[in-house]
């Protein structure tokens, strides 16, 4: 995080007088943010495949995956509409996306941009998008408004308050460690603009926007190699800037991802929230 407000006669960054940071906190362009990405492909990949078929996802059909991050969606997006369909993979910051996997790549502001082939998708889906964008009511407006009459669209966020834990069950100092770091976690995101109780607004979010048929599912996994991983890849990830913030030390950040190392923690993510709904035809 930015320490230019520690200097004499400037707000430090939480203060209310300071400009608001909308920082993407977790940077697409470091190492560690391709590890999350497959990591959280390995958690959530399921989960999503499974909302996708019940939409009716089939060859033929035009896609549009919004702040893809990683390839596996648009590939597996691309493997189920066939050389008949199109996929569309857009980021603001596209470079884990891979240009020859057989979906096209454009580097695309969900906010700042205008839709895309506006009218024309018969599914538009984000995961883990929204709760970072400031204003998120516009990037919503421009999903909606690229998907054509009948057309669906799946928003999948996470909800931290609803579960804000690491360690669900806290029986002992390991746990309530990851659980201190987990909330300076949280802290960090909310001072970027995170909304950490988005998931939950969806259905009333996509019915006020117009959509009908709107339902919604949650899912979160509780322990296993890919929560460990994720998580070591997004503390180290954010490590400076939790040092900086006063809000970790690194003994604290060390002995943590010594005891996620040795695999003695069931850690968790905060629930992921899918909400669908479908264009009036």
């Amino acid at each position: 995080m930015n320490t230019a407000g520690a200097r004499s006669g400037t707000p430090p960054p939480h203060s209310p007088e300071a400009a608001p940071d909308h920082r993407y906190l977790l940077d697409n362009a470091r190492r560690e943010a391709g590890e999350r990405f497959g990591w959280l492909a390995e958690l959530f990949d399921g989960v999503t495949r499974g909302h996708l078929d019940r939409l009716g996802l089939r060859a033929g059909w035009r896609c549009w995956e919004v702040g893809a991050g990683g390839p596996s969606i648009p590939e597996a997006l691309a493997a189920a509409v066939g050389p008949t369909g199109h996929v569309l993979a857009t980021d603001i910051n596209p470079t884990w996306l891979d240009p020859h996997g057989g979906y096209e790549v454009l580097r695309h502001d969900v906010v700042g941009d205008p839709p895309p082939q506006s009218g024309t998708f018969d599914l538009v889906h984000a995961r883990l998008v929204l709760v970072h964008v400031p204003d998120r009511a516009r990037a919503l407006a421009t999903m909606v408004a690229a998907l054509k009459p009948g057309g669906w669209l799946l928003i999948e966020d996470a909800d931290t308050e609803l579960q804000p834990l690491a360690c669900l069950d806290e029986v002992g100092p390991a746990q309530r460690r990851a659980n201190r770091l987990r909330r300076a976690v949280r802290e960090l995101l909310t001072r970027r603009g995170a909304d950490l109780r988005y998931g939950r607004t969806l259905p009333q979010s996509l019915r006020a926007a117009g959509l009908v048929d709107v339902a919604a599912a949650g899912s979160f996994p509780v322990g296993g190699v890919a929560c460990d991983r994720l998580e070591t890849a997004t503390v180290r990830l954010v490590r400076a800037e939790l040092l900086a913030a006063g809000l970790a030390d690194d003994a604290e950040i060390d002995a943590h991802l010594a005891a996620v190392d040795a695999g003695e923690l069931d850690l968790t993510l905060a629930p992921l929230i899918s909400a669908w709904g479908r264009r009036a035809a």
